[in-house]
This record gives C-alpha cells, sequence and structure tokens, in this order.
C-alpha cells in the first residue's frame, strides 16, 4: 500500500517542511498517528482546534448543520452566519461583522476598510497602512506586504505598495510616521505570534491607541492567532482595556473549520457596501455552526480554565534548566531554549509530545480545554527534553 508520506510527496505542492509523521485521528488533546502512536498535542493545528480533536459537542453542532445545509451563496440569508454575527458583536462591543476564510482574507477585508474609511474622510491619497516590525498578517501579496519580516518578502516582490513598518514599543517613531504621512490605518498584534510569541505591553498598546483616535485613524488589531480565548481573554484587546475600530480573526474560531472574520465597530461599520467586498464561502453555515459552538462555550469560567492553565505552564517553565526564558500570554506560549528550538521540538515528538517553532524559540499552542494531567505531561517531557546535556 503507498503510504501517506510518498503520495502527498508525489502530488502535494512542496511548500510545508512536515514532520515525518502521519496524523490520522484524534480525541481531545491525544492525536495519533498511522503506526498508532500516541502525542500529546500542543499545537493544534497552529492554535485552531481550540477544543481539542473530535470535541464531541462541536461534532455535533457542525454534523447537525451538514444535515440541514452545507453550504448556500450569500445572496441568502442563514440563521448560522447571522446568529454567529450577533454573539460576535454583542460580546465584543463591535457593530458589524464580514465572514470569510482565513485570517489573511479577514485582514486583507480589515486593510479594505481602514483605506475606504480613510480615503472617504480625508481623501483618496490616504492610503497608507502601519504596522510593527516583526508582525505577521498573512501570505497574500497585500498581508506579505503588511508583514513587517522583510524574509517574507524576498521572492514575491513587488509587492502591494502602501505599507510601513515601524519599531514595536517605539511612540516616537510611529508618532513621527504619522506626522510626516497620510495614514489610513495602524494595524498590529497583541502578542506577536509568527515573530516570536512576544506580548506588546499596556503602555504601548494604549498610547497607539489613543494616538489613533486622536488622529481619527483606524485601529486594526490582529487577532487571528491571539482571539477566541488563546489569551485568557476572548480576544487579546480585551486585556488592554482598549477598544479598536476593526478586529480580524479567525484560527480557533472555528474549532477546526475554516472561518474568518473582521468586526468593525460603530465608526466604520457601514463603510462597506453591496459589492465592496464579498466572499463565496464567506458566512458557511457549517463553519459558522462550529463556530457558535466555540464561542458560546468561552464563558468566564472557561477563560479562568484558560488562565490557571497559563500559570501553571509559565511557573513550571520560567527558570528551569535548559530554558532561557518564556514569553506571550495565556495558552499562547515562547520558549526560548539554550537547545536550538527545531532540536527540542523534535526530541519531545520522539517522546509523544508536538510542539511547534516560532523563529528561534519553542512555541506552545494547546488545546484550551487540555486536561491538567495531559498539560503537566506534556511540560515534563519538556522540561526533560531542555534539561538534557548534549
Amino acid at each position: 500500500m503507498t503510504s501517506i508520506t510518498s503520495l502527498d510527496k508525489q502530488y502535494v505542492a512542496g511548500t510545508y517542511g512536515r514532520f515525518p509523521v502521519e496524523l490520522v485521528s484524534g480525541s481531545g488533546s491525544i492525536a495519533r498517528d498511522s503506526s498508532g502512536k500516541e502525542y500529546i498535542d500542543m499545537g493544534t493545528g497552529i492554535g485552531v482546534t481550540c477544543m481539542g480533536y473530535s470535541d464531541p459537542e462541536w461534532v455535533k453542532a457542525v454534523t447537525d448543520q451538514l444535515s440541514k445545509l452545507q453550504h448556500t451563496s450569500n445572496l441568502y440569508y442563514t440563521e448560522p452566519c447571522a446568529a454567529l454575527a450577533k454573539v460576535m458583536c454583542e460580546r465584543t462591543g463591535m457593530a458589524k461583522v464580514f465572514f470569510s476564510n482565513s485570517g489573511a482574507e479577514a485582514n486583507e477585508c480589515a486593510i479594505k476598510v481602514a483605506r475606504k474609511y480613510s480615503a472617504e474622510t480625508k481623501g483618496a491619497d490616504c492610503y497608507t497602512i502601519v504596522t510593527l516590525r516583526n508582525s505577521f498578517h498573512g501570505r497574500t501579496l497585500t498581508t506579505l506586504a503588511a508583514t513587517g519580516q522583510d524574509h517574507f518578502h524576498q521572492l514575491f516582490t513587488p509587492l502591494t505598495p502602501g505599507f510601513v513598518h515601524v519599531s514595536a514599543e517605539d511612540m516616537e517613531e510611529l508618532s513621527r510616521v504619522v506626522e510626516e504621512t497620510k495614514v489610513a490605518g495602524i494595524m498590529l498584534e497583541c502578542v506577536q505570534g509568527e515573530g516570536g510569541v512576544i506580548a506588546l505591553s499596556p503602555e504601548y498598546i494604549k498610547a497607539v491607541a489613543q494616538l489613533a483616535k486622536d488622529k481619527d485613524i483606524p485601529l486594526i488589531i490582529d487577532e487571528v492567532q491571539t482571539g477566541n480565548g488563546r489569551t485568557g481573554a476572548l480576544y487579546a484587546f480585551m486585556n488592554y482595556g482598549i477598544h479598536p475600530d476593526i478586529v480580524s480573526t479567525a484560527k480557533g474560531l472555528g474549532g477546526g473549520l475554516p472561518i474568518g472574520a473582521t468586526m468593525m465597530s460603530a465608526k466604520v461599520q457601514n463603510v462597506l457596501g453591496p459589492g465592496d467586498q464579498g466572499s463565496t464561502y464567506g458566512g458557511n453555515p457549517v463553519s459558522c455552526s462550529g463556530a457558535l459552538n466555540v464561542l458560546n462555550r468561552l464563558d468566564q469560567d472557561f477563560l479562568e480554565g484558560v488562565r490557571q492553565r497559563s500559570q501553571y505552564v509559565f511557573e513550571a517553565l520560567q527558570g528551569a534548566k535548559g530554558i532561557k526564558s518564556v514569553t506571550g500570554m495565556g495558552l499562547m506560549i515562547g520558549i526560548e531554549t539554550e537547545k536550538a528550538a527545531k532540536d527540542v521540538v523534535n526530541a519531545c515528538m520522539e517522546r509523544g509530545v508536538l510542539c511547534l517553532t516560532a523563529k528561534t524559540k519553542v512555541r506552545l499552542l494547546p488545546a484550551l480545554n487540555i486536561p491538567m494531567e495531559l498539560l503537566a505531561k506534556a511540560v515534563d517531557v519538556i522540561k526533560a527534553v531542555c534539561a538534557e546535556e548534549d
């Protein structure tokens, strides 16, 4: 029989550096490969399967909808789409939602809203979007241009024009750009995920929000990875006491199905009119049903559980042998190790724990409801691997 690996190598575009593991099934925070080996999953598909694998409540919500209506175009109304938009707006204080299929698409929409708002209020030459160095906003040509990491740009120039990158935590630089450039939007992640799991300071985030308000510049918060309970709040911006104009999200929102969302505040809720934006699969009733199940379970008790798990991991790893530092927020955690991160990840995989990397760090994005005993077991494996002499 031809293996999954050989089929993949023959027919799938070689864009991923895959691990030598063929995953075939899973339940909760346990994944199983084609040989029957079990792994504690500390990556959740890069923060997507936030309730774990084959979660019974989520499966029921999705399959119930599958038996009714798997898709219809956006020429018609569907209950899951409207119900999800209502929940998202009510729980965030936002006013309208546009649904798409991915984080990059959600960010594209956010950029379009900011540019259209600014063109209408300040003129067509006000189109520059300011983002942060070390940021990551997606892999389309426009979201690559928004991404403040040069190595993502090298193969695909010319990129979409109209983006300026500034250093995080440097208000002087940001203020200077705002004074010298016609800025249509400021876009940032509260925790830079792909950039190394670095949480921005409350002082900086609040100062950016105040500057954006004073200058009537739409503030976009990219919650693709940080959203939907990942940081211990429903959305990461809530940890900072600010209220953005535009919020993008994806990944964990669908619990394992593709969905992106761009939330708009009252200020920009009517910027997009008929024909200004669209998505064939956006608002798909099955994906929306999965997302509704996820959001309806992310109540304060659940989020307190996320914060407790986070505290356990930080306390267990900080100062441990072979570990230089632990960064992040909630269950979005970066570990700077004395060994190369890829070597730590490979050794953990051999011992039945799946981890990720982010730049030079080991990255953890476990299921938000991972049982404490599995979390403790995984942390023990990570500590043991980091402590071992080469």
